[in-house]
C-alpha cells in the first residue's frame, strides 16, 4: 500500500560540510527534527536543497539518507526531475528502486517547452517510473507556467497523484480543484498562499517555512479541516512577516541563514548562490527576535 504523502511536507535544505561537500549525518539530523516538528513528509533535492549543484550520486544518497533516519514516519519525495526527460526518468528510477514513496516532477525549465510538450514530458515519466508522482508548477523558477487545463488532463494519469502549485494565480489553483479527478490533491508551492488555497479546496502544504515552524503551519491546517478559520487566520497571519523574510533575497539563502541563527547550522550554499546580504540578514534577524521556533534544535548536536 503507497505511504500516505501528508498534508504538511517540507521543502528540505541540504546540509554542506565546511568543505562545501553534502553532510550526510546533518541531513540525517534535519530529517529527523522536521518530522519530529510536524512534517509528514519530506522533498529532497528540490529547489530548496539547491538541487541544480547536486551531482546524480549526491542526489540517490541523500534519499536514502532520508529514508534511513524516517523510516516509517514520514514519506520521502524525491525531487528527481528536470529539463531532460530522459535523465528525469532514469533518476526517478533509481530513486524508486531505493524506496522513495513518490516523486517530485517539476515543470520544465530552460527550455521553455509548450504545453503539449509539458503534458508528454510527464506522461512519459509516469509511464515509466513506478511510483507516485506530484507536479511542480512554479513559473517564477522555470520561466514556464503549466495551464491548468493541462495540469487537469494530467490528472487522469494514475500515478500523478497532485501538485505542488506555485503559480499564485489563485484562479487557475481553484479550477484545478474543482475540475481535476477525483482524489487528486494540490498542495500549496508558496508559503504566503497556504491558507488561501487550502480555504478553496486545496489538501496541504509543501513549505519551507516549516523548517522552523512546521508545529504551527500544522496547527493551521488542523484548524482549517476542523471549521476554526479564526484561529487559521491567526496563524497565518502571525508567520506572515517570517514567511516574506524567507523570500527577501533568492531562497534558500535566507533559510540556512535561518537555521543558523536558531542553533541547526547546516552549512553554507554552493555557488551560483552565496551568503546573505547584510541586509537581508537584518530583516531575518527581526523576524526572528519574535519567532517561536519548534524546530527541535536540541537534534542538531
Amino acid at each position: 500500500m503507497a505511504k500516505v504523502l501528508g498534508r504538511l511536507i517540507t521543502a528540505m535544505a541540504t546540509p554542506f560540510a565546511p568543505d562545501g561537500s553534502v553532510d550526510y549525518g546533518r541531513a540525517a539530523q534535519l530529517a529527523e527534527a522536521l518530522v519530529a516538528s510536524g512534517s509528514e513528509g519530506l522533498v529532497v533535492t528540490g529547489t530548496t536543497g539547491e538541487s541544480p549543484t547536486l551531482s546524480h550520486d549526491e542526489k540517490l544518497r541523500l534519499y536514502q539518507v532520508a529514508i534511513d533516519a524516517v523510516g516509517d514516519r514520514a514519506a520521502i519525495i524525491a525531487g528527481s526531475c528536470g529539463y531532460n526527460t530522459a535523465e528525469s526518468i532514469e533518476l526517478s528510477r533509481e530513486a524508486a528502486r531505493l524506496g522513495v514513496d513518490a516523486i517530485l516532477g517539476t515543470v520544465p525549465y530552460y527550455n521553455k517547452p509548450p504545453q503539449q510538450g509539458i503534458e508528454a514530458h510527464f506522461r512519459a515519466i509516469a509511464d515509466a517510473v513506478y511510483a507516485p508522482i506530484i507536479l511542480y508548477n512554479v513559473p517564477a523558477r522555470t520561466a514556464t507556467n503549466m495551464l491548468p487545463e493541462t495540469t487537469i488532463r494530467l490528472s487522469e494519469v494514475p500515478n500523478i497523484v497532485g501538485i505542488k502549485e506555485a503559480s499564485g494565480n489563485l484562479e487557475a489553483i481553484s479550477a484545478i480543484i474543482r475540475n481535476s479527478r477525483e482524489g487528486f490533491r494540490v498542495w500549496s508551492g508558496a508559503d504566503p498562499d497556504n491558507l488561501p488555497i487550502l480555504a478553496l479546496g486545496g489538501y496541504g502544504a509543501i513549505s519551507v517555512a516549516s523548517h522552523l515552524v512546521g508545529a504551527q503551519i500544522a496547527r493551521m491546517m488542523d484548524c482549517v479541516v476542523s471549521g476554526l478559520p479564526a484561529e487559521a487566520s491567526a496563524i497565518h497571519n502571525r508567520l506572515a512577516a517570517f514567511v516574506a523574510a524567507l523570500f527577501v533575497t533568492t531562497s534558500p539563502i535566507p533559510l540556512k541563514y535561518a537555521l543558523r541563527r536558531v542553533g541547526f547550522d547546516c552549512g553554507g550554499l554552493r555557488l551560483p548562490l552565496v551568503e546573505i546580504d547584510p541586509r537581508s540578514a537584518e530583516v531575518m534577524d527581526a523576524t526572528l527576535a519574535n519567532l517561536r521556533v519548534d524546530l527541535p534544535v536540541s537534534l542538531a548536536a
